[in-house]
């Protein structure tokens, strides 16, 4: 009688380490590539946050210009102050950010200028702003003015 041996089906020692490095060097660049995508989502959600507190405080500036009558700059405070007879609201310029009541609008300045009569006002009444972001908040621009009413000119 003779006795047929059976082969077993199976990988080779080579085959198996020939997929584990290559199993490897697919699991390390998809590691590569998951950090350059983390890496770019950081940067969108950073540039989404600061296109967000610039335009909240746009926003907060119309609305508050359009709705107090007189408006007023102490360059000794950094304040800007609005006022109408129903109440006031200030604004403070700090160095690195902007507070309004209890808000606070993380953006620094470039430059900032305000403006009465399209005359630069250090301090006084004024009737615009200009304000220019660093390049790190994207150069953008704000201004914001207002209609001077004739009490505004009856006042002086």
């Amino acid at each position: 009688m003779r006795t047929r041996v059976k082969k077993i089906k199976a990988f080779t020692l080579s085959e198996m380490i020939v997929v584990l490095l290559i199993t490897t060097m697919v699991v390390g660049m998809a590691f590569s590539v998951l950090r350059l995508v983390q890496n770019q989502m950081n940067g969108i959600a950073g540039n989404y946050e600061r296109n967000t507190e610039f335009n909240l405080l746009r926003q907060s500036l119309w609305i508050d210009f359009n709705r107090y009558d007189r408006i007023y700059y102490n360059a000794k405070r950094r304040e800007l102050q609005f006022v109408n007879e129903m109440g006031n609201r200030t604004y403070r310029f700090e160095e690195n950010f902007t507070t309004k009541d209890i808000d606070t609008f993380r953006l620094k300045w470039e430059t900032q200028r305000f403006l009465f009569e399209d005359h630069d006002s250090s301090s006084g009444e004024v009737d615009a702003i200009h304000f220019q972001t660093t390049k790190a908040f994207g150069n953008r621009t704000l201004f914001v003015y207002k209609s001077n009413a004739a009490t505004t000119y009856m006042n002086r």
